[in-house]
């Protein structure tokens, strides 16, 4: 579960990123966080990371609050929120499976785990035939579909994906679309920051928006909107 109690974030330059924002996000649940750039979207993606902390309010994920942890306790935080990025964020000289199995050696997982879970994950996103191409030989679709195994592969309760789809075709985006909604169906939270108003239009998911700071909308099966 993730909440955000009246949280509020101003940065030094002045600028009032997020004003009073509430929000409750069950386990399970797809949300797509939209909102014309410079809204606030990634302000709360960074707030949910603990990469900045709020001038105000509470952030509670998995019933912790978070603008109370230590600092030697954020790692954990973040074992249990996989990220996937619009540029990939690949290791070029490692395979597609030495990509994936990194990050569970991150997270000092046996060889045993590693050789047991990888094959697994690659096989969700349907990767099973390229896990020994390097991101060079692969599409970006492809690439995009190794971030999000990397991402999902300790097991996160939470997938936050920020704009995942924005170097995209469209096509190849809704096959990342296909996986992100198969990883929400075996059981984890995803967030999803998004301009794409095509694919929120069609999937019909919790929809909130975010403009000038505060929440504009909040619609249970919601469109992309204005």
């Amino acid at each position: 579960m993730i909440e955000l109690v009246n949280v509020s974030k101003t940065f030094s330059d002045g600028h009032k990123a997020l004003k009073n924002i509430n929000i409750k996000i069950d386990n399970g649940e797809f949300v797509f966080l939209v909102g014309p750039s410079g809204a606030g979207k990634s302000t709360l993606i960074k707030l949910l990371l603990k990469e900045i902390d709020p001038d105000q309010g509470n952030i509670i994920i998995n019933g912790k609050d978070v603008t109370k942890l230590k600092r030697r306790e954020i790692p954990y935080l973040r074992r249990n929120i996989g990220v996937v990025f619009q540029d990939f964020r690949l290791l070029q000289e490692k395979t597609v499976y030495e990509n994936v199995a990194f990050a569970m050696e991150v997270v000092e997982a046996s060889p045993k785990e590693i050789r047991r879970q990888v094959p697994i994950i690659l096989s969700l996103v349907g990767l099973s035939k390229k896990s020994n191409l390097y991101p060079s030989q692969l599409s970006g679709g492809e690439q995009q579909r190794v971030s999000l195994a990397r991402a999902i592969v300790n097991g996160p309760s939470i997938l936050i994906a920020d704009e995942p789809t924005g170097n995209l075709d469209p096509d190849t985006a809704w096959e990342v679309m296909k996986s992100l909604n198969e990883i929400n169906h075996r059981g984890t939270t995803v967030l999803m920051a998004t301009h794409a108003k095509d694919i929120v239009d069609a999937m019909r998911k919790r929809v909130i928006a975010i403009e000038n700071g505060t929440i504009a909308r909040d619609d249970k099966k919601g469109g992309y909107g204005i």
